[in-house]
């Protein structure tokens, strides 16, 4: 393996490793600290927030919040952080399944047991080989496409070196692998808004607060929770945006709450809740549509200027296309709202400045695609969109949405590199990948096949817990011949897996990130505060090893240490011009304030001010009320302009004793991240259980009583949750955190109360293949048989004194990787080069083909000012992007 030299043993007997280990990087900074204590406190940051790590004889005992930098720190941060640091569900070591270990020669590794047998404690050297020689035989013999990475997103931490850019990096370098395309949070709306209003839009920044303060008479929150969901973000948490809230109320704006339950916004804004049957939203638009329609309300000034296609989709709404008329008494069967109430809301909403904040929740559904357009359509016919203080945001939600951006570059981390594998997998569709290779599927109006999978490589990423119908996803992953994990604790994604890494948390590595995932003003130091837990490892250590093992170690590192890949990532930032990094290190923090001007920004101002000049990145440069494109794709299930469709299980076809649940963000967690926290469970668990919120009437009928087990079940499985009994929940519906931590009784069911053994696998539609996790029937019982207590959060039996034979190296055939390498090389543009080293971004394709010209048009204005790049590096990689994209010229 000459050609891959020089190795990490030979780097380190050089010496060059101590350089930067020492001197600047062993400081801590001191802030905000009592000067008669102890001094050992240490700058971190996380998705909960920037703080001072107190430590006393190597051991963190306690979280300081920082107020300059956290406008209100919760208990995910004062608790939380602490308490799965030490938890009894860290892992310690290195672990390989007993039958697995026992067989990995013979290949009789009983997949079957996953989730059943102990774990065998074994050296880092021996899980490396085992999973070297499976990634080299499985590349050799069934080629890359069979590697399946269920890493996406990036959600484990805060940092930049996330590990599924480590494990993305690492798996490139030796050819690539399968990968999840969109995402759980928002992947029906991603692949469609940009066709209608040219932006993905759900990730994307919002008008800033004080046009809205200043501006808006009626905001309408339609399942949107921003009180609950800012208390985390993507990157670092500083809550600033709570405070602006309340001026936003205070100052006369009034609050409309449409939601199946009533909210912790709505109590904080004082909003008007209006009932509404889940996943009904598009009737209820459509509805106000024709009463605007049938009083004259419409703006077709507006629609004349700024939209396309409104004639067809008006027709439609009249009943003129399917003999239908959308009226306010149609609307009101389905979403049981009164009819005069539709009436009301529309002139309301219609005749005021009028501002419509849809959350990710509503696309989450069957026919998903059609609830955000519904909302734009809606507020194009009335001509808000662009004017300030009024039109749509599919994101104030989440991340800070509102707060004035500083537009200024961010610290961009490793590339990832190019994936040769061009096989992808939308990100639900892991169960049908496993079960049906070869299966050809529909996504953003491309064909794909579904690849041969026999591996399952996971980093940082529960995707146990997140993927839909859970029992059947365990059954398929019994046709997979290797799962890897690389995690800091034992969740669902670790213990369903055949050789698991003990990963580092961020508290024993260092790192960066930034605060405010749309403000953007500020870069942080995640310092290390502690030495690692048990023989755990940072991710980007973990795959440096690994990358090493293959004789691959110069590539994934550049010779480098991660400390200075972390100060590298400081310097592409703007922070650096005025900040040097070892200021910035010492002190923990810089700040990159959003400029002036940025406080007025209205989103789709420019194009409102200027539509020729400021075109909307679809094909005609406005707003598609009716998308030639999309329905040039022949959908039954995604048409070309926003309809009502019945769901396949909603209240609208339940049987009597059914009901409808549908799975929030959980108040105390990040998805699944927390759920060990003891501290956090006992304000919210219920018997040691996910709560359950029910309306009085459906509990009395049942016998539940407060607080009491309840089992609630459908032909997909069965969980066992606590109930919480509430009249602000409408009678018929329950809700359900999504993301607590399965654990399996004797009988099947999850005694956790995790809800994704509930929902079902049904795609949103053809055109995005995203979930329909809030589309979901059960029924429910008073739990009279549960089985003792939730086990969810103790260790899986470990082996610890089991007799390892030694691996020959010679049986690995780590030679083959130069095979590999070798077939990869190929000359590569200015462009390609600075794209995969600078630009991949979180909710973007890390493969060019997979978005539309326009599509990559509506992203690069973000993402470029993120990567820093000048005007010419700009252009190199826009043309890289336009020859490249899925409907670029065929070359």
């Amino acid at each position: 393996m000459t050609v891959f030299q020089p190795t990490r043993r030979a780097f380190l007997r050089g010496g060059v490793a101590a350089i930067g280990a020492v001197g600047l990087f062993g400081t801590r900074a001191l802030a905000s600290i009592d000067p008669n204590s102890f001094p050992d406190r240490t700058f971190h940051a996380t998705h909960y927030g920037p703080f001072n790590a107190v430590v006393k004889d190597g051991k963190l005992i306690g979280v300081n919040a920082i107020p300059e930098l956290d406008g209100q720190p919760n208990e995910m941060l004062l608790f939380g952080v602490a308490d799965r640091t030490y938890d009894a569900s860290r892992i310690e070591y290195p672990m390989v399944r007993k039958s697995y270990l026992d067989n990995w020669q013979t290949g009789d590794i009983k997949p079957e047991l996953r989730g059943k047998e102990p774990y065998v404690r074994v050296d880092w050297d021996t899980a490396y080989s085992l999973m070297a020689k499976a990634l080299l035989d499985t590349a050799s013999e069934y080629g890359n496409q069979a590697i399946f990475s269920s890493s996406y997103g990036g959600w484990a931490n805060a940092g930049n070196f996330r590990p599924n850019v480590m494990q993305g990096r690492f798996l490139n370098l030796i050819g690539g692998c399968t990968i999840t395309q969109g995402d759980w949070s928002a992947g029906a709306s991603q692949i469609c808004l940009p066709r209608v209003i040219g932006d993905m839009e759900v990730y994307s920044a919002q008008t800033a607060w004080e046009v809205i303060r200043d501006n808006t008479e009626v905001f309408v929150l339609v399942g949107c929770d921003p009180i609950k969901n800012n208390r985390i973000e993507y990157t670092v948490a500083d809550h600033q945006i709570y405070a602006p809230w309340g001026e936003i109320r205070d100052n006369g704006c009034r609050f409309i709450s449409i939601n199946p339950q009533r909210t912790a916004s709505d109590d904080y804004l004082d909003a008007e809740w209006i009932s509404i049957v889940p996943n009904t939203d598009v009737a209820l638009f459509s509805a106000m549509a024709f009463h605007v329609l049938e009083k004259g309300l419409e703006d077709k000034e507006y629609m004349n200027q700024y939209t396309v296609g409104a004639d067809k989709w008006i027709a439609y709404i009249k009943g003129n296309t399917d003999g239908v008329p959308k009226t306010p008494e149609w609307a009101a069967a389905i979403t049981e709202i009164d009819a005069s109430k539709i009436r009301e809301l529309a002139e309301l909403l219609a005749g005021s400045k009028t501002q419509i904040a849809g959350a990710w929740s509503l696309q989450r559904a069957q026919h998903g695609e059609m609830t955000h357009w519904a909302i734009v359509n809606f507020a194009a016919l009335t001509g808000k969109i662009g004017k300030p203080g009024q039109g749509v945001g599919f994101s104030w939600h989440y991340g800070g949405g509102g707060m004035p951006q500083s537009g200024k570059s961010t610290p961009t981390g490793l590339s990832q590199g190019r994936n040769w594998v061009k096989n992808i997998c939308p990100a639900s569709r892991i169960t049908e990948m496993l079960e049906h290779p070869g299966e050809k599927f529909t996504y953003n109006g491309n064909e794909g096949t579904y690849p041969d999978i026999k591996i399952v490589f996971n980093a940082g990423n529960n995707f146990m817990s997140h993927q839909q119908d859970t029992n059947r996803l365990i059954r398929a992953l019994t046709k997979v011949e290797h799962v890897f994990s690389v995690d800091v604790w034992w969740t669902a994604a670790t213990r369903w897996a055949d050789i698991v890494l003990p990963a580092a948390s961020t508290l024993e590595r260092d790192d960066i990130s930034v605060g405010g995932t749309y403000s953007n003003d500020k870069v942080f130091a995640m310092k290390q505060v502690i030495e690692p837990v048990g023989e755990s490892r940072s991710d980007y250590h973990i795959f440096e090893g690994l990358a090493d093992k293959m004789g691959i170690w110069q590539q994934f590192t550049d010779g480098l240490e991660l400390i200075d890949h972390i100060q590298a990532a400081y310097e592409r930032s703007a922070a650096a011009k005025g900040t040097p990094f070892e200021e910035f290190w010492a002190k923990g923090y810089a700040r990159q304030p959003a400029p002036v001007e940025a406080r007025r920004w209205t989103r789709h101002g420019d194009f409102y001010k200027d539509p020729a000049a400021n075109p909307l990145h679809t094909a005609s440069g406005k707003i598609e009320m009716y998308c030639e494109e999309i329905a040039g794709f022949n959908l039954d299930d995604c048409p070309g302009y926003p309809i009502w469709m019945e769901k396949h299980e909603y209240l609208g076809n339940a049987e009597e004793d059914q009901v409808h649940v549908v799975s929030p963000h959980p108040w105390y967690r990040l998805h699944s991240q927390m759920d060990q926290s003891a501290r956090l469970r006992d304000l919210y668990k219920i018997q040691g259980r996910e709560p359950v919120r029910i309306n009085r009437q459906d509990a009395e009928k049942r016998g539940i009583a407060d607080g009491d087990l309840v089992e609630m079940f459908n032909d997909r499985g069965s969980i066992i949750v606590g109930a919480v009994l509430s009249d602000d929940i409408r009678p018929g519906v329950v809700s359900v955190y999504e993301g607590c931590w399965p654990s399996l009784d004797s009988k099947g069911r999850c005694n956790s109360g995790l809800v994704n053994f509930l929902t079902s696998t049904q795609r949103s539609s053809g055109l995005s293949q995203a979930t329909t996790a809030n589309t979901v029937l059960c029924r429910m019982r008073k739990c009279e048989d549960a089985e003792g207590p939730n086990r969810a959060y103790e260790k899986p039996e470990i082996i610890e004194d089991y007799e390892v034979a030694a691996i020959d190296e010679e049986v690995l055939g780590l030679d083959r990787v130069a095979t590999i390498m070798e077939a990869l090389l190929a000359d590569a543009t200015e462009g390609e080069k600075i794209f995969y080293e600078r630009c991949t971004v979180c909710h973007g394709p890390r493969e060019v083909s997979h978005f539309t010209q326009n599509q990559w048009k509506g992203i690069t204005p973000s993402m470029f000012p993120r990567a820093g790049l000048d005007e010419n590096e700009a252009a190199l990689v826009t043309q890289f992007l336009m020859e490249n994209a899925s409907d670029a010229p065929k070359k």
